[in-house]
């Protein structure tokens, strides 16, 4: 039983939801200490319990996962486990993000500059042009375009920022063999070489209604937000809007007719609070202040983002801001020896992204 098979079957074990992947991973440290796990000691487990445990202990698919493993190497997607530093950085933040990914394409750093576009299935010609004219525009100022590789506003978005040159991510509410919809599957393989296409959802899942909610949070959990540019007063576009107030993310609208169905969501969002969007420029000076410390200051031409960071400098990074920070607290939060945690700072310090005040104090440069 390999590493990634443990991974897979603990995913498709019955009952045992991400809360309870998370849970068994922090108490065992892998998949494959938790299936050795006597059942009585899982049974044991807050949250857990007998039925549970049962499903784990009595897991008797290991053949499906690994037909499952051979048909994904030989489609080219790789599996991507919650421990991997390949992890979508903004995903780890967001509270139920899948222990597994199935990732075709090439997961890079700066695809933490991200802004989800999604909207009707059906726009009109003025959210066909909105579409494409923010998806252009975004991904020309350096920003990766999430979406959900559906008709209408995500596929214009997909498709206007490869035109621009620009990276994409593709989310599927369906196993990465069934793309949906399947006229997209020319796309879905352009998709993979201008950034890549993603999905928690193993190998033969059909795209069903329930899938497509479940898929929306990690719309917006890969994206510091979200451009709504139409939808109807029932759209699932509203689901992923929702998803990204939960997961603290940016939600922003573009205004429309008042008369068409196709903007009555859009607009009761900016009456709800959106950010109402009426250039490219409104939605990068409202996320100016979380770019800090990861693109020097301006981010409106391709090639000036900062330098690139390992795992560690990155995190580092996350727990500070404009204001100078100890030394010691620096450490303390990040569980690791000062000196571990000054090391770092120090190559911080040479690219430019940190700056040292008197005391030992550390802030990212504005």
């Amino acid at each position: 039983m390999s590493k990634i098979d443990s991974w897979i079957a603990l995913s498709m074990a019955t009952e045992i939801g991400h809360a309870t992947f998370r849970k068994l991973l922090s108490i065992y440290g892998s998949p494959e200490a938790v299936f050795e796990a006597p059942l009585a000691e899982l049974s044991g487990i807050d949250g857990v319990g007998e039925r549970k445990a049962k499903n784990i202990k009595d897991f008797s698919k290991w053949d499906d996962v690994r037909r499952q493993l051979a048909m994904l190497n030989q489609m080219g997607i790789n599996v991507v486990t919650s421990n991997s530093p390949e992890y979508p950085q903004m995903l780890r933040q967001i509270e139920n993000a899948p222990a597994v990914l199935y990732v075709k394409g090439t997961i890079m750093d700066g695809d933490r500059f991200a802004v989800a576009i999604v909207g009707s299935r059906k726009p009109t010609n003025y959210g066909r042009l909105i579409a494409e004219r923010f998806a252009s525009e975004l991904s020309e100022a350096g920003f990766t375009i999430v979406s959900g590789m559906a008709r209408g506003i995500d596929t214009i978005s997909h498709i206007s920022s490869i035109k621009s040159g620009g990276r994409t991510i593709a989310v599927l509410g369906s196993g990465m063999d069934i793309p949906y919809p399947p006229e997209n599957r020319g796309l879905m393989q352009r998709i993979t070489t201008s950034g890549y296409v993603v999905t928690e959802f193993p190998l033969g899942t059909r795209p069903v209604k329930e899938n497509f909610p479940i898929r929306n949070r990690l719309i917006s959990g890969l994206s510091l937000g979200v451009l709504v540019v139409e939808a109807t007063g029932d759209s699932g576009s509203l689901i992923t809007a929702n998803y990204a107030l939960e997961q603290n993310r940016e939600v922003f609208a573009v205004p429309g007719n008042i008369n068409s169905i196709n903007s009555a969501g859009t607009n009761e969002l900016i009456k709800k609070g959106a950010k109402l969007i009426q250039r490219s420029d409104d939605i990068i000076e409202e996320l100016a202040p979380m770019l800090k410390g990861f693109v020097r200051t301006k981010i409106t031409g391709r090639g000036e983002q900062g330098p690139e960071m390992t795992a560690e400098e990155r995190m580092l990074c996350d727990i500070l801001s404009g204001e100078p920070k100890h030394i010691d607290i620096i450490s303390r939060e990040l569980s690791m020896p000062p000196s571990k945690a000054l090391a770092l700072l120090l190559e911080l310090e040479l690219k430019g992204v940190v700056r040292q005040a008197e005391g030992k104090r550390f802030y990212l440069v504005q």
